[in-house]
């Protein structure tokens, strides 16, 4: 077992304050004996003020002092440029240098992959990151990327993304033999706009994947495949529509629980039922959703999440780091130059 891992948390962002932050890295901390130390990275005194109240390891734990802000509001690539002292851009610093094997974020998302991409780096070979989230399904979870990172991406760049979610999938999931589908407006490999029909055959021709074929939106809640691939601008439309869909369904099944004598006394026998399905909507035990294919792992956990879902994104980085998910998702591609072109910084991400 790997022993020595250094997870960076920034406590500055996210909807819910530094609180959830250093209460998420302190949890973390006991669950996870393989993670060495949590650098909390954000305003020193009020981290004092938070870890004074709670037990921990203080040798585990280093506070590192920075006071600027980038707020979703501003052009992420300028922000992450001009605040060198913000709590993001320190952060990820301290994975560059390799003082650190992972960074958990849930600020600004456009801040998160353009530093990302311009602080951290793609790793040699890759062409993109794409950001990869946990989808609920009535199976288990899929892997959905890109899922806000790369709008308008090549086919090449997609095929990518497949092999990375089928190690990511394999590595974290457990998932033997991933099934990658591309989304597609319907099931004939004809079907589709052209990135969709250019990535088809790209896909359908890599050893390193079990390609499936299309899947249609409706199929995804359904889990008919596990990693579901398309470009951002589709992604994010996914991701928040499935979102805003679990909370709508969540919240009509407790008003209907709720709307007579009779259904109270009938949701009592069935509430224990229901946790089961309430829980696969619950991110807080899924983690974040990592930036694929850096030196380092970024790890973007919700706008509004609390302190289990930064425990829950500890541990997934700790899994992250123990597989050695990043060279194996780096040694499956050609090593060739880089493209140097300038990463999407202006789309949604996953800000939820």
């Amino acid at each position: 077992m790997k022993d020595d891992i250094k997870i960076v948390v920034d406590t500055i962002g996210g909807d819910n304050g530094a609180e959830v932050c250093v209460k998420g890295a302190v949890e973390g901390l006991k669950n996870n004996p393989n993670v060495k130390l949590i650098y909390l990275v954000g305003h020193k005194p009020q981290i004092e003020g938070y870890l004074s109240e709670l037990n921990y390891d203080k040798k585990r734990i280093e506070i590192i002092d920075a006071r600027e802000e980038i707020t979703p509001n501003e052009p992420p690539v300028k922000a992450v440029r001009e605040k060198k002292n913000s709590s993001l851009v320190v952060g990820l610093n301290l994975v560059k240098q390799g003082k650190a094997d992972c960074f958990i974020s849930s600020g600004s998302s456009g801040a998160i992959l353009a530093g990302g991409q311009f602080i951290v780096g793609r790793a040699k070979g890759v062409k993109r990151t794409p950001l990869a989230t946990l989808l609920p399904t009535s199976r288990k979870p899929s892997l959905l990327l890109d899922a806000g990172a790369n709008v308008d991406a090549k086919p090449e760049v997609l095929l990518q993304f497949a092999e990375m979610g089928s190690i990511y999938m394999k590595e974290i999931c457990g998932v033997k033999k991933p099934r990658v589908a591309i989304v597609n407006i319907g099931m004939e490999e004809e079907k589709g706009n052209q990135l969709v029909k250019a990535t088809y055959p790209l896909l359908a021709a890599d050893e390193k994947i079990h390609f499936i074929g299309s899947i249609e939106a409706r199929e995804i809640p359904f889990g008919k495949a596990d990693v579901i691939l398309c470009e951002a601008f589709v992604g994010n439309v996914i991701l928040k529509l499935y979102e805003g869909l679990g909370k709508m369904i969540l919240s009509e099944i407790k008003t209907s629980l709720l709307s007579s004598i009779k259904a109270k006394i009938g949701a009592v026998f069935i509430k224990d039922a229901l946790k089961g399905t309430v829980a696969k909507f619950n991110p807080s035990d899924k983690g974040g959703a990592p930036l694929l294919g850096l030196n380092g792992l970024v790890v973007k956990v919700h706008g509004n999440a609390k302190e289990a879902e930064i425990t829950s994104a500890i541990a997934q980085c700790a899994t992250f780091v123990e597989n050695d998910v990043k060279e194996k998702i780096i040694t499956g591609f050609q090593k060739e130059t880089i493209d140097d072109d300038e990463p999407d910084t202006d789309q949604e991400g996953n800000d939820e």
